[in-house]
C-alpha cells in the first residue's frame, strides 16, 4: 500500500472540517484544536490562539484519556479533537491514530494551518509562547 492509499484510507473514516468549521467549534467550546506542527513552523508562521501544541511524537501519549502521560485537556473519549498540521496531510493520519485510542470524534483540519491562515482566521505573531500539554 502506498502512502497515498494509506492517506485515502485514513480520511475515509474522518469527518474532516474546514478552517471556518474548526474555528466555530473551538469558539463554541465543542472542539479542542491541537497543533502538531514542529517548532520551526510555529516560530515562522505563528499560532492559532487557544490551540494546544503537542509535538506529533507525543500526540497519542498526551491525548489518551486513560494514559499516565495525558494532558489535562484529555478529559474523555467523547472529546472532539481537531488535529492541525501545516497542510492537512499528517493530521489525517494523526486523527486516525487518535480514533484508534477511542477518541471517536477526532478529526483534522482540511488544508492545515495554511488553510486557517488563508481564511484570515486569528493567528498570533510568530514567536509567541504556545499553550502546551503538561
Amino acid at each position: 500500500m502506498s502512502i497515498d492509499d494509506r492517506l485515502e484510507q485514513a480520511r475515509a473514516g474522518l469527518d474532516r472540517v474546514t478552517a471556518e468549521e474548526a474555528y466555530a467549534a473551538a469558539r463554541a467550546g465543542d472542539a479542542l484544536l491541537v497543533d502538531t506542527r514542529y517548532a520551526a513552523l510555529r516560530d515562522r508562521d505563528g499560532l492559532i490562539p487557544g490551540a494546544l501544541v503537542v509535538e506529533r511524537n507525543e500526540l497519542e501519549w498526551r491525548l489518551d484519556p486513560q494514559g499516565s502521560h495525558r494532558a489535562a485537556e484529555a478529559t474523555g473519549h467523547d472529546l472532539r479533537v481537531v488535529v492541525v498540521c501545516n497542510e492537512g496531510y499528517a493530521s489525517s493520519l494523526a486523527a486516525e491514530s487518535l480514533r484508534g485510542l477511542g477518541l471517536h470524534r477526532a478529526t483534522d483540519l482540511i488544508g492545515g494551518f495554511q488553510a486557517w491562515k488563508a481564511a484570515r482566521l486569528p493567528v498570533t505573531e510568530p514567536g509567541a509562547h504556545p499553550r502546551t500539554a503538561n
